[in-house]
């Protein structure tokens, strides 16, 4: 009997010993080196600006803090600073409506070609009990650039076919882009589409045709199709 048990234990212990040895082995993520991290990272920043640390932790593999000292190595300032310093490059050139009624915060703006905005959702943007943003500031944020983007001092807005594609939550970042396909009608109707995102995830989507004035055109002068690409 007493030899029994003992095979029992010897057996048991054999399992445990093999269960430790599995244990151990964990699979590990080769980390990148420094130098290939540090030219990707800057390939990124280029590429999308706009990137917040957190969704480069999740391109990179690494933590915030070594994404925040990398970037302090490669001069690239935190995404606060850099949204200013583009928008102090862009404000001066939007002619069709004042700053303080633009919807967001304009960062990059081609008169008549594309634009980019940025609109953060905040408190008094959401529906209380859902933290989700009231559809009409998105599709204003949108709006407004579709007109800040027009080179004239009057732009309307005549139509605009649009799609919400998913809901934006509090402290998203609405990442807006603006592309003018077409002017037209003796320039005086642009056909502008926008795109919104929330880091790489489209939520909206818009097609607007925006007027503007036909006497500021025909001073301007020029070709109807010069603008088209």
């Amino acid at each position: 009997m007493l030899a029994c048990w003992t095979d029992v234990f010897i057996k048991y212990m054999i399992g445990e010993c093999a269960c430790l040895r599995q244990s151990k082995v964990v699979p590990t993520i080769e980390r990148m080196p420094k130098r290939q991290r540090h030219q990707l990272l800057a390939k990124l920043m280029e590429e999308n600006p706009f990137m917040t640390d957190r969704e480069l932790t999740r391109h990179l593999k690494v933590s915030i803090q070594t994404i925040r000292l990398d970037r302090m190595e490669l001069g690239i300032p935190e995404l606060r600073e850099r949204l200013k310093l583009m928008a102090e490059r862009s404000y001066d050139t939007v002619r069709s409506l004042p700053l303080h009624e633009v919807i967001g915060e304009i960062v990059d703006l081609q008169l008549d070609k594309s634009g980019i905005s940025i609109f953060e959702i905040r408190e008094e943007h959401v529906f209380s009990r859902t933290g989700i943003a009231r559809g009409h500031h998105v599709f204003a944020q949108a709006n407004s650039l579709a007109v800040a983007i027009i080179d004239n001092p009057i732009a309307l807005t005549v139509t605009a076919d649009i799609r919400f594609i998913r809901p934006v939550k509090l402290d998203e970042k609405c990442i807006a882009k603006a592309y003018v396909r077409s002017i037209s009608g003796e320039r005086s109707k642009a056909k502008v589409e926008i795109f919104t995102y929330v880091g790489e995830e489209m939520v909206f989507q818009g097609d607007f045709v925006i007027f503007r004035s036909a006497g500021e055109a025909e001073k301007e002068g020029g070709d109807e199709h010069a603008d088209r690409h």
